[in-house]
């Protein structure tokens, strides 16, 4: 597997991440308890820390990793469940919280991820998506605040990979064989 083309630049990344971060320091400006920031791992490792960097608004960052996927050498087809790897040390309970993610292709993972914040009591649950593939999901979620759209093509860089691979590099590129 090779990098076939780039479809995000590092550039256009650094731009749409200060302007994401901008719109919560406006939309989170009057909130009394520090925002919770929990990141998807791994994947939104780079997204998350590059949004705290222009964040001005109270935040605690957390982490939770989550797992759809499976480690076989087919790494594109999901298991149909999700678990829950490691999960969140903050409380979030009348907090508000922000979901990290990397990814939305099917919904599975973030549709999971929602339902299972909502019961934990708490004050709000948004979401942020780095790229959004273009195409029907099969669990229709809302997502709150969103990066790109990418068309439907397994994609790597800036924290999204191929079997653990090409995770680090700064842009986002489709995956060719």
């Amino acid at each position: 597997m090779r990098v076939k083309q780039t479809l995000v630049t590092t550039e256009q990344i650094e731009k749409r991440v200060k302007e994401l971060a901008e719109q919560l320091n406006r939309d989170y400006a009057d909130i009394t308890e520090p925002l919770v920031l929990v990141g998807i791992l791994k994947g939104s490792f780079m997204f998350m820390a590059d949004l705290c960097k222009h964040l001005t608004i109270p935040h605690v960052v957390d982490f939770m990793a989550v797992s759809s996927y499976g480690h076989s050498s087919n790494a594109t087809k999901a298991s149909g469940n999700v678990r829950i790897i490691m999960d969140c040390r903050e409380n979030q309970q009348d907090r508000d919280v922000l979901i990290v993610e990397d990814i939305l292709d099917s919904g599975h993972t973030l549709d999971y991820i929602i339902k299972n914040f909502k019961a934990r009591y708490t004050k709000s649950v948004k979401t942020i998506v780095l790229v959004r593939k273009k195409t029907e999901l099969t669990y229709p979620v809302s997502v709150d605040y969103l990066g790109f759209e990418i068309p439907n093509v397994w994609v790597v860089g800036y924290g999204l990979d191929y079997a653990e691979k090409y995770r680090t590099l700064p842009y986002i590129a489709e995956l060719g064989e």
